[in-house]
């Protein structure tokens, strides 16, 4: 063997591990899910094995699946939107913070160390009948009757924010960092105010940041299962709940495998989107 082919082979070499690992992990289980939503479930229970299009037929053409993953996508475009405009002061704030930049990051990786259930059913005590702020405000005499603030869906934008605004922030931070503040100092030396300076010079070189989270916070808003179960009502489930029904409660997977199917379908053409007109560079940058 040639010393340019062993050379060309070494990298695909060391990668062997991680690309097996992201195989077995990965690419098999959503082998298996594609093959499941292909089968049909039957009267009795067991589900008959076959090439069948009745799963995708239903998920495809319900009105009532349809309308679900629109509301999905609306929750998470909202959800998205406040953290945006909640994260990126935050985040500025940290990155242009003098000597305790590392406690403010601390802090703000705090709540990763808690359940993501705890975080979400702690919003029970505090807007629930008998919570806190009801017993605030009825201590404070504003109300005479405990208001109703969950199982609604502003109740589930305020979960999925709360759980979501950290990665909004980490990610504009990390963008925030990479810009030269002597840019700033130019701009400012030639005459543009501050906020001058911020929105010609700051803001578009941070824009790949705030992108990068908002697709972060986009696809797990929409992926998830548990802020709407635990703070929404009936008329509130999103997507991934139908699929939670459908393979935990009834027992369907082919449904099931169909529906998941269907949402990493439309949030995978999204990330294509983003990929297309922005890059990965700088999302990999926000994980890391």
């Amino acid at each position: 063997m040639s010393v340019e082919a062993r050379e060309a082979r070494q990298p695909w070499i060391l990668l062997s591990p991680a690309l097996s690992a992201v195989g077995l992990l990965l690419f098999v289980p959503l082998g298996f899910i594609l093959v499941y939503s292909f089968w049909l479930r039957t009267a009795s229970g067991a589900d008959q094995v076959g090439f069948y299009l009745d799963n995708w037929r239903a998920a495809l053409s319900d009105p009532f699946y349809r309308d679900i993953l629109l509301n999905t996508l609306k929750i998470a475009a909202i959800t998205t939107g406040i953290c945006a405009l909640m994260g990126y002061p935050a985040a500025y704030f940290i990155a242009r913070a003098r000597g305790n930049k590392a406690i403010l990051l601390l802090l703000l990786m705090l709540p990763f160390w808690i359940s993501y259930i705890i975080r979400t059913m702690s919003w029970i005590n505090i807007l629930g009948v008998s919570g806190a702020l009801n017993s605030a405000m009825l201590w404070l005499g504003i109300v005479d009757t405990p208001v109703q603030m969950l199982y609604n869906e502003p109740s589930v934008i305020l979960g999925l924010v709360h759980f979501l605004l950290p990665f909004m922030i980490l990610n504009v931070f990390v963008s925030l960092e990479g810009i030269d503040t002597n840019l700033e100092a130019a701009a400012n030396s030639l005459g543009a105010t501050r906020w001058q300076s911020f929105v010609q010079v700051t803001l578009p070189l941070s824009l790949p940041g705030l992108a990068a989270g908002g697709l972060l916070c986009f696809v797990l808003g929409a992926g998830t299962y548990i802020t709407p179960m635990v703070l929404g009502g009936p008329s509130n489930a999103m997507f991934a709940n139908l699929v939670y029904e459908a393979i935990i409660t009834q027992l369907n997977w082919p449904l099931g495998s169909a529906l998941s199917l269907m949402l990493l379908a439309v949030l995978g053409a999204l990330v294509l989107i983003y990929n297309r007109y922005l890059g990965m560079a700088q999302l990999m940058k926000g994980l890391g």
